[in-house]
């Protein structure tokens, strides 16, 4: 349910409306990301993002390998679209321009891969982070990383999602897990396409076929 809504479970508390489908077992396996891609049959590792449904895919020849939601850029700070390559990849990177909420702690994003420099010198990264439901970020495309917010939030208690991690470990497959700076000469190709919503204000009323899941859970929200 939280890989369907696009949505990470610290931020899914009460009063929160979710889309539920008339049988849970229809979005087991969810994902809208096409099962095959024939532009990339040719290349080993390609990486397809699609800015509307908020959702990233992973190919090999192809096909796809896995698919993820995303949390990008907002209004303001929008990730750009075009086409890119992953260039550095660094197991535990830290945002050297913002800090986690009301701390003086360097935003962590760990699982970090690299994927484009503007002509201001800012980096854009695909790394972990919190996935509140909507696009949120300032231009860095953000994947699950529950560990991550257990260690700075308290929540979830259980880490489960590590998307992050798992597609970190798949572009630098057979390369291992560790803590090196890496530049990468021949990393993935990017596509990025459409545009991200624009999110509608949430409410705590409750939407004919759509109703809150969780209960509040500790020091959940910003």
């Amino acid at each position: 349910m939280a890989r369907f809504n696009r949505i990470d479970r610290r931020h899914a508390y009460s009063g929160i409306s979710l889309k539920v489908p008339k049988r849970l077992e229809d979005v087991a396996g969810f994902t809208p990301m096409p099962q095959e891609y024939p532009a990339a049959a040719g290349e080993a590792k390609f990486i397809l993002i699609d800015l509307a449904e908020q959702f990233l895919a992973a190919y090999e020849y192809g096909r796809l390998a896995f698919s993820t939601p995303i949390a990008t850029g907002e209004k303001k700070n929008e990730t750009p679209a075009g086409e890119f390559a992953v260039t550095a990849a660094h197991r535990h990177h830290h945002s050297s321009r913002y800090t986690i909420e009301k701390t003086d702690i360097p935003y962590p994003m760990n699982y970090a891969l690299r994927f484009h420099i503007n002509k201001e010198g800012v980096a854009f990264w695909i790394h972990g982070r919190d996935i509140p439901g909507y696009p949120a970020s300032h231009g860095c495309i953000g994947l699950y990383d529950e560990p991550m917010q257990k260690k700075y939030y308290g929540y979830p208690r259980k880490p489960i999602l590590e998307d992050a991690r798992t597609l970190y470990n798949w572009v630098l497959a057979p390369l291992p897990e560790d803590e090196k700076y890496r530049i990468l000469d021949n990393g993935p190709r990017m596509l990025i396409v459409g545009r991200a919503p624009i999110p509608l204000r949430r409410s705590s009323r409750t939407p004919s076929g759509v109703k809150s899941l969780l209960p509040t859970p500790p020091e959940a929200a910003h």
